[in-house]
């Protein structure tokens, strides 16, 4: 008899007996048939009792079981033309290995609708949703699809710190700690150490982990933790060259999610296609005009808002059948110190977003690897020189051309299943009302 088995290995064990697993997700007592819904991280599999074919230990096990009990069955597994599966398992016996209090402050089954700040206090109960499963098993594939794609060109992954001792990105959305007496920085990205991997000739780099912004922000786009994978490259051409890998890391992530997670994508009900590339690309200055053909004014040198980008999303759905498209060339006024300026337009970076479905991705584009350049550009953002030292000095002793970009996971999951907020795809999600659990 073989152990522990999961739901996807007992179709291949008709006829036979087995072990398994896993928490009560429903029991229906029926007098002389009972049935118990067994649920774990693989699905949910039928424990049929019918009263003249199992021993009364089975029965009385049976009818004491509680919703989210932790059971251990032994049972002969059968066809079966009424389970969901095709087949239901017969107990020979039924343990409990740990009982659930009662009543649940959350229903895993969904049949009692929970809001979302339920779900995130309840939170290992709603992780046991089958929806909510499904959705990590995605983003699990959608991570493994994005590191495989850029394992194969090249990148290697390498882990920039979590703690800074400045802002690398100006402003006040950052989070203080104490390090050792001193003030230190959680990081807002980790764009600046993935530079200076390129200063030291690493080439190909890839950054798989969490963020924090300190923003006093309610939306579900918006989350005080947040994982990215940024990738980062030498010897670019320009930023377009950041466009392609970015592009192709997209399709893997979906290929991947297609081939590994039909069933998670049918259970949520999403209906994905690979992208076709290249992926339509939008500039700026001629942004502006497009939008205003399309009834929004946006104020020269400024940033995309909410609105172009819900505009813009439904214009390119309409002209090129894309959910997918790059935003190059952004004001360099709205733009970090570090992003490279068009040395024929300097009013305009080589600054690149990915928007996905209305909703920015990432951010990226090509970096200035020039030091005179750098210094020149910090002084044009009030930034103080001396406490960005740590940074560009490696810069006076030969950089190549480099760049790269941060993409969302949390965001991109949620899009790609169409999850109102971001903050589901996240494990434990953090935002200014959540620390715990």
């Amino acid at each position: 008899m073989e152990d522990l088995l999961s739901i996807s290995e007992i179709r291949s064990k008709i006829g036979q007996k087995i072990r398994v697993a896993g928490w009560v997700h429903d029991v229906r007592l029926l007098g002389g048939i009972n049935f118990v819904l067994l649920r774990n991280r693989e699905g949910i599999v039928q424990l049929t009792t019918p009263k003249k074919s199992v021993t009364q230990d089975v029965l009385d096990a049976v009818s004491s079981l509680h919703p989210e009990d932790v059971i251990l069955c032994t049972g002969l597994v059968k066809d079966s033309k009424i389970a969901k599966n095709g087949f239901e398992i017969i107990p020979d016996s039924i343990t409990v290995l740990s009982a659930s209090a009662t009543p649940l402050p959350l229903d895993p089954r969904g049949v009692t609708d929970a809001n979302l700040d339920t779900r995130f206090q309840w939170r290992t109960l709603d992780l046991r949703r089958p929806e909510t499963t499904a959705l990590f098993k995605v983003e699990a594939a959608l991570i493994y699809g994005m590191e495989s794609y850029l394992r194969q060109e090249g990148f290697i992954q390498v882990f920039t710190p979590s703690i800074l001792g400045g802002i690398s990105e100006g402003g006040s959305e950052v989070f203080k700690i104490d390090f050792y007496g001193k003030p230190a920085f959680l990081r807002q990205d980790p764009q600046l150490h993935r530079q200076l991997a390129m200063a030291g000739g690493l080439g190909r780099v890839y950054d798989l982990g969490a963020n924090w912004r300190a923003e006093l922000s309610h939306t579900p786009r918006h989350m005080s933790e947040h994982r990215t994978i940024a990738p980062e490259m030498s010897f670019v051409a320009d930023e377009r060259d950041t466009m392609r890998v970015e592009e192709g890391m997209i399709v893997s992530a979906i290929r991947s999610v297609l081939g590994s997670c039909a069933a998670e994508l049918e259970l949520l009900k999403v209906l994905l296609e690979e992208p076709k590339t290249p992926f339509p690309e939008l500039a700026f200055p001629e942004i502006y005009p497009l939008l205003e053909g399309l009834g929004h004014r946006l104020p020269e040198d400024s940033d995309l808002d909410r609105e172009s980008e819900k505009l813009l999303s439904e214009h390119v759905k309409k002209e090129f059948g894309s959910d997918f498209f790059f935003v190059n060339r952004f004001p360099s006024k709205v733009k970090p110190f570090y992003v490279m300026h068009v040395d024929e337009n300097p009013r305009y970076a080589r600054s690149v977003d990915l928007l996905y479905k209305g909703l920015e991705l990432s951010s990226g584009g090509q970096r200035e690897h020039r030091h005179d350049r750098i210094l020149e550009q910090i002084r044009e953002k009030g930034m103080n020189e001396e406490e960005l030292m740590w940074f560009t000095e490696p810069f006076r002793f030969g950089v190549p051309p480099h760049g790269g970009f941060s993409l969302g996971i949390e965001r991109f999951t949620a899009q790609m299943l169409n999850i109102a907020s971001a903050k589901e795809a996240a494990l434990f999600p953090r935002d200014p009302e959540r620390l715990q659990p």
